[in-house]
């Protein structure tokens, strides 16, 4: 199946719908292999723009959305990220991608927390094989409530639904930083993107309706 062929043609969709706009994250979506990071039963649907199943009924988010909270993200190389939901890996293999492109130098790096340990563990496998183990951290945690480090990140992406923005990652986001969340209730959501002004104050941009599987944890909706 060529694979290759089909994840050119899933961009350029894309790009044509002005869903990708950005240099790094075009290049990120064309390198990354979506068909590595599904379950292999799923592998021919790889590059339909739709979620699919993972592991602990949980779901690898569609193109689409992956590519929009990237954008959303303003991501660059050389930057630290902190992902909250690591589902089966991709979204932090893109976000790698976009900061520490594969060949360069760049010190980015992404740390991603699943709150599944088999989830956790599939992710692990999948980002060796895929060679961005060495740019992607995975914690297997409570992501709600951030990694409870003194770090702190240039941005923030969470990648499941929770019922406000939960305090330990607007603590754990560096001034001038990003976070982007979907909130809401369990079945409907809006995306938001938070910055945190260099005094510590922060705007919010509502990004339109969502629909995500809910954030577990202390500041989840299950816990």
């Amino acid at each position: 199946m060529d694979f290759e062929f089909k994840r050119r043609r899933l961009v350029e969709s894309l790009v044509r719908e002005g869903v990708l706009r950005s240099e790094g994250v075009i290049r990120a979506m064309l390198k990354v292999p979506r068909e590595c990071f599904v379950l292999k039963e799923y592998k021919e649907w790889a590059y339909i723009d739709s979620p699919l199943p993972i592991l602990c009924d949980q779901t690898i988010s569609a193109p689409h959305m992956c590519a929009i909270m990237c954008e959303a993200l303003e991501l660059d190389v050389g930057m630290q990220v902190l992902e909250i939901g690591t589902g089966s890996g991709y979204h932090a293999a893109l976000c790698a991608e976009i900061v520490a492109p594969s060949g360069s130098k760049s010190n980015g790096f992404v740390v991603t927390v699943e709150y599944f340990t088999e989830l956790a563990k599939f992710a692990r496998d999948n980002l060796e094989k895929t060679g961005y183990n060495d740019r992607v951290y995975v914690i297997n945690a409570d992501g709600s409530r951030g990694i409870g480090a003194k770090e702190r990140f240039d941005r923030i992406l969470v990648t499941a639904a929770a019922p406000t923005v939960p305090k330990p990652l607007l603590e754990a986001l560096k001034p001038q930083g990003l976070l982007v969340i979907p909130v809401g209730t369990r079945f409907s959501q809006v995306l938001l993107k938070v910055k945190k002004r260099p005094d510590g104050s922060l705007s919010v941009e509502n990004l339109g309706s969502c629909i995500f599987v809910s954030l577990r944890g202390r500041y989840g909706f299950e816990y």
